[in-house]
């Protein structure tokens, strides 16, 4: 099992910019599609972002599109969000996590998940 370590979170005023990294070690990174996910108190568990095992293909919530953007290095292990013109509402904890997939094309479906990370909290303010 991939075990996934975030970092990044922090708090930042509305209007500003974040990245939050995820290390992953144990099993070969290359192997899953990578997502971010995020929980707002008292709320479930949502998707933000996906990127597949190439990193070529990604995908987004929409209510992160054109704000974020997730990337890979598959070097290092790392996945990466990129989180522009935050919001209040943006607000909670940011998990990641990791879906082992056949395809390197593939964003993950998000239903197996074969790891979660402890999570970063992120919080903005008005």
């Amino acid at each position: 099992q991939v075990q996934l370590v975030e970092s990044g979170g922090g708090l930042v005023q509305a209007g500003g910019s974040l990245r939050l990294s995820c290390a992953a070690s144990g099993r070969p990174f290359s192997i899953y599609a990578m997502g971010w996910f995020r929980q707002a108190p008292g709320k479930e568990r949502e998707f933000v972002a996906a990127i597949s095992r190439s990193g070529g293909n990604t995908n987004y919530a929409d209510s992160v599109k054109g704000r974020s953007t997730i990337s890979r290095d598959n070097a290092k292990n790392t996945v990466y969000l990129q989180m522009y013109s935050l919001k209040p509402e943006d607000t909670a904890v940011y998990y990641c996590a990791a879906e082992r997939v056949v395809t390197t094309i593939d964003t993950g479906a998000w239903r197996s998940v074969d790891s979660w990370g402890q999570g970063t909290q992120v919080t903005v303010s008005s």
